[in-house]
């Protein structure tokens, strides 16, 4: 494990001053001039230099017709070229000193015994020049962080804290938009592909040791050397947190993965073994994948498993609490003292037990400050789970009675939301206590948005969030298991 990200041996391809670019022209039908205008759209500020045996300028950009003909030696090659062309291209940036490749070109050990023969070409002409790369059938890297992006879709989200390494081709590009409509951003994003020379153990070392990373996510299809995965897996555990998603699991899933990337894959049982020796928390979905990465990645680190669930609804409730139960997580009844302040806040119509059911009450603002304000003062209480359903609409019929002329009532509706949301932000900071939203309503509604650029998790229902909820409470248990004799510096949730 390198002790600082600058030592590992992925540094310069993650973080490139200069890139020489293979497979991009003027023609935005190609897949190579469709990456190559990705890299130039994140604004990537390094040195770019085109490579094409006709043009004179690719994309505005100044070409140049050979390797040889570079100014400079460039740390990263990146090639989107037909499968022969590309060994021959190796062996020419090898001969320029190019130290750093991304082979993005398919046609390798994935289609085959005559592609497995080409790999292995590829493998044995980079090595003698002493160059690592990523692929073939990968996408490269996406590092917002250094404003780096390989791939062929647009990063148009902010720069995070989540990393990935995906077996997968094209699945980190697919969650650009998920990620950034879920509030989050990657701090990298390794695609490994067929995993020729750089793979999935060296990308999870890089990760461990990045400073923007808090958490790791694993697109995995197969594990190729599992002694030396698990034995960095569990050494990655104890100082971030990484979720995986295992997708070879099944007789479909085995097929589909040998298909796409040439890889084997085993029986689940195995890889759930494998993840709980080395604390990996495994996810069954993509979905709850990023729900987890968002309770990880965002909550301070809860005390126990012990919540309390506030609501202004008895159905919302109920079935939180359910969906909570049936994960293991404790659900206290409401102690007495608590109670008496409760009887204060909550109207008669409402539940002072748990879940709390405000029910209907004058005052809205309570809702988001003294009544959660109340249950995270409790010693009985780890966690708060909260259902929010803030339309807009609400608060324009408040500010049409309060008599806000017309032209305002959108711009102070607005601030009234920001400002609630600056409430709960400033519950958490003042308890330290984890507050995570559930909600049936869109996303995109502009409390919601809110509350996550705030670092506020909500998620879309009361079932993922107590999935996602009961994952941070394994882990954190375990890792603290872990620690018991030993001094560790800080919790992963800290960093």
């Amino acid at each position: 494990m390198p002790g600082s990200i600058t030592d590992s041996p992925l540094y310069k391809l993650i973080n490139p001053d200069s890139i020489a670019f293979f497979g991009a022209s003027n023609n935005f039908g190609s897949m190579g001039t469709s990456q190559l205008a990705s890299l130039i759209n994140l604004g990537f500020q390094g040195h770019i230099y085109p490579v094409h045996p006709k043009e004179p300028t690719v994309l505005g950009l100044k070409a140049y017709k050979s390797v040889a003909d570079l100014p400079e030696t460039p740390d990263l090659a990146v090639m989107v070229l037909p499968t022969p062309i590309v060994l021959d291209t190796i062996v020419q940036c090898g001969k320029k000193g190019i130290k750093n490749a991304i082979v993005v070109s398919g046609g390798f050990r994935e289609v085959g015994a005559k592609g497995r023969d080409l790999e292995q070409t590829l493998i044995q002409s980079a090595h003698r020049y002493g160059m690592r790369f990523l692929g073939p059938n990968c996408l490269g890297v996406a590092n917002p962080h250094h404003r780096l992006n390989t791939t062929f879709l647009p990063y148009q989200g902010k720069a995070g804290f989540l990393g990935m390494v995906s077996q997968s081709g094209s699945f980190i590009t697919q969650m650009f938009d998920y990620l950034s409509r879920a509030g989050m951003g990657f701090s990298t994003a390794i695609s490994v592909g067929n995993e020729a020379d750089i793979d999935l153990v060296e990308s999870l070392k890089y990760l461990a040791a990045c400073p923007h990373t808090k958490l790791i996510s694993l697109y995995i299809e197969t594990i190729r050397d599992p002694r030396n995965f698990i034995e960095a897996a569990s050494a990655v555990t104890l100082n971030k947190p990484v979720i995986a998603y295992y997708v070879g699991g099944s007789a479909s899933g085995k097929q589909a993965c040998l298909s796409h990337t040439g890889a084997l894959s085993g029986p689940d049982r195995l890889y759930d073994g494998v993840f709980r020796q080395t604390g990996i928390i495994r996810s069954r979905s993509i979905e709850e994948m990023f729900d987890m990465a968002s309770l990880f990645g965002n909550v301070p680190e809860p005390r126990g498993n012990r919540l309390v669930i506030q609501t202004h609804s008895g159905g919302p409730g109920a079935v939180a609490a359910d969906a909570c139960d049936r994960e293991g997580l404790k659900i206290p009844a409401m102690p007495d003292a608590v109670k008496k302040e409760l009887s204060r806040l909550v109207p008669h119509t409402g539940s002072i037990g748990n879940p709390v059911d405000i029910t209907f009450s004058k005052d809205r603002l309570a809702y988001f400050s003294s009544i959660p304000a109340c249950l995270l003062d409790a010693k009985h209480f780890d966690i708060l789970l909260i259902y929010l359903l803030l339309p807009k609409h609400m608060f324009r019929r408040v500010m049409e009675s309060m008599g806000v002329p017309e032209n305002q009532i959108a711009s102070e509706t607005e601030k009234l939301i920001i400002e609630l949301a600056d409430k709960i932000r400033d519950l958490v900071q003042t308890y330290g206590k984890p507050i995570i939203g559930f909600s049936f309503h869109s996303q995109e509604a502009f409390f919601i948005k809110a509350l996550r650029a705030r670092n506020i998790p909500v998620m879309q229902s009361p079932h993922r969030a107590a999935r996602a909820v009961a994952a941070l409470c394994r882990y954190t248990k375990w890792w603290k298991g872990r620690h018991a004799s030993t001094k560790h510096p800080a919790h992963p949730s800290s960093i």
